[in-house]
């Protein structure tokens, strides 16, 4: 049995470490975690939908057309709000090169010295000054890195997030750096719509109640308009202190330019006599900074090319059997000559010269698609170290055979 290492090219978030699903060719990046997020959409599309098959037919009818429209913008914003929070990147930290850790490592027991044995090493952290303030940059063993200010390591996802917030099952992503103005934007705008719809399901309830009474309204059989609100009525009324009560937690950090994991830890508080030192001291300020600010871009390369080394056993027997199935001709017959390139041994250029002066006419052949060491793109290694180089379809396939 012969073995051979197949190189081919692979998108880097194929390799990426941590707990995210990709989707969409790398562009989508979730957590693993997502059955709360689809009871979110759920929720969400199902209330709505109701809504419209219910309520706006009467309203527009009654009171005025632009009711259903209104409702239609707001869902379709709060929708994009929420699919733009849980497809993106939150601002992952990409983890460090073996070459970086073991930088970082000779640093740190340089900076450490001898630590005798038996004794607890010092914590690894670094100070910088920020604002006139020290600030402790912890050092992420997951990682290898030292975590730039306000990141931190979310256990969920097993990834460092630049300016965490939280991890929210709601939204199935982290809220950081990148996204947090999204998570905002979209509990705020779930809150009016939620408002919206428990509003006028009061009102159509009311004015059908003027015409045949709050009771007889009531008592009236599943799947009428009435019943239908009802139900509204309290799914929004339960939701709604929720949804407001996030909304507006939030609102207070933005106007600290704080995060829910600052708050949580009280890293800023009274307690500690230690000042924000990201805070501008200006509610509009820090409202300007965190939800108009520029939007910064991912520093995780999820669409880059790398190579990927595949081992790969065949058998005789195996190449045989695919040979029958789908034979190829002989080289010297149908394929097109070998063109020499910088890989291509000084005393085998001679007589690759002079096959491809005997053979000027010869068309190339198709390589099966069955046998991957025969693809074009892909590139064939032999385990043996003492190899040549021989190139083909022009540069395209090259692979290493024994002398």
């Amino acid at each position: 049995m012969s073995a051979v290492m197949i190189t081919r090219k692979v998108r880097k978030w194929e390799k990426l470490p941590g707990k995210n699903t990709f989707c969409c060719d790398g562009r989508v990046m979730m957590a693993r975690q997502k059955g709360v997020f689809y009871l979110t959409l759920f929720l969400i599309v199902g209330t709505c939908s109701l809504f419209f098959a219910f309520e706006c037919p009467y309203l527009a009818v009654h009171l005025s057309p632009a009711i259903p429209v209104f409702a239609v913008l707001l869902f379709l914003f709060v929708m994009a709000m929420l699919l733009r929070t849980s497809f993106s990147d939150p601002g992952v930290l990409p983890r460090a090169l073996p070459e970086e850790a073991t930088f970082i490592e000779m640093e740190i027991e340089a900076a450490n010295g001898n630590v005798p044995a038996g004794q607890r090493p010092p914590p690894r952290i670094r100070n910088v000054q920020i604002n006139n303030q020290i600030v402790k940059l912890k050092y992420c063993y997951t990682c290898k890195i030292f975590r730039p200010p306000r990141a931190s390591h979310c256990s969920i996802c097993d990834n460092c997030v630049d300016r965490f917030d939280h991890h929210c099952p709601w939204v199935g992503n982290c809220v950081g750096k990148r996204n947090y103005r999204y998570f905002y934007l979209f509990t705020l705008s779930l809150s009016l719509l939620t408002i919206y719809i428990f509003t006028f399901d009061i009102v159509h309830v009311v004015m059908r109640s003027v015409d045949k009474g709050f009771l007889n309204t009531l008592k009236e059989t599943p799947g009428t308009y009435p019943l239908n609100s009802d139900h509204r009525v309290l799914v929004c009324f339960f939701t709604l202190w929720s949804v407001v009560g996030l909304t507006g937690f939030h609102t207070y950090l933005i106007s600290l330019n704080q995060t829910t994991n600052e708050d949580i830890k009280g890293s800023w508080s009274g307690k500690n006599r230690v000042q924000n030192p990201y805070s501008h001291k200006n509610i509009i300020k820090n409202c300007c900074e965190v939800l108009c600010g520029p939007t910064y871009p991912s520093v995780l390369d999820r669409r880059g090319l790398m190579q990927d080394d595949l081992p790969v056993s065949t058998t005789s027997a195996a190449l045989s059997s695919s040979s029958s199935s789908n034979p190829v001709p002989q080289t010297t017959k149908t394929t097109a000559p070998l063109i020499p390139n910088e890989h291509t041994p000084d005393d085998a250029k001679p007589s690759i010269a002079a096959s491809a002066q005997t053979s000027p006419s010869r068309k190339r052949s198709t390589l099966p698609s069955c046998r991957p060491w025969l693809h074009p793109r892909l590139m064939l290694k032999h385990p043996s170290p003492r190899t040549r180089p021989i190139s083909c379809m022009r540069g395209r396939l090259t692979f290493v055979a024994p002398p």
